[in-house]
């Protein structure tokens, strides 16, 4: 057996099937369904920005790991994208209350 069969048959086994794609997808679509949810309550509106942020957050968790295969990646392409987010997040936080979001 040669490198690249061997690291081709390693990557097979570590990909997510069909089933855990749809069950992300289920997942993504429940939590959206949430969102707009949220969006109509009145007692909410207060927490707006804090609810959207987090379910953003999952969501864009689920598919970086699953739909961009971060989860079968080194850990350091994660450390990267994550790293990337806590820091898109953190100035998107900070401009809204310079801007009186809150």
């Amino acid at each position: 057996m040669s490198t690249g069969e061997h690291l081709d048959n390693h990557h097979d086994s570590d990909h997510p099937t069909a089933k855990q794609y749809v069950l992300v997808g289920i997942i993504l679509t429940v939590i959206t369904i949430l969102e707009v949810g949220v969006y109509y309550v009145e007692a909410l509106r207060s927490l707006f920005a804090a609810i959207f942020l987090g379910a953003g957050a999952i969501k864009f968790a689920f598919v970086a790991f699953y739909y961009m295969h971060l989860k079968m990646d080194h850990y350091l392409f994660s450390a990267f994208f994550f790293g990337g987010l806590v820091l898109a997040t953190s100035i998107a936080i900070a401009l809204m209350a310079i801007l009186g979001a809150f």
